[in-house]
């Protein structure tokens, strides 16, 4: 895996736990975006990236979507892994 090129942000509590789940799954951000869009999720990928990057908020439509593909309850999102 490439190491992260910038720092977090701070606009969301889910990012990191998104970028971490979804690489333990070995699926690239390219294909997840292509999965959230054929769910009906209206994204793209620089607004994915800011989105796991922390730089920008996560909407409802959003964090739902990204658990179904996950296949993972929505509060493990907002667990802190961090501890």
């Amino acid at each position: 895996m490439k190491p992260r090129k910038k720092a977090y942000g701070t606009s969301n509590i889910v990012g990191k736990n998104i970028e971490r789940l979804r690489k333990k799954q070995g699926i690239t951000q390219k294909d997840f975006v292509a999965k959230m869009q054929v769910m009906g999720c209206d994204i793209n990928p620089t607004s994915y990236s800011k989105l796991e990057g922390q730089l920008r908020g996560a909407t409802d439509r959003e964090i739902f979507t990204i658990a179904k593909i996950l296949r993972i309850a929505i509060d493990d999102l907002f667990e802190d892994f961090d501890k």
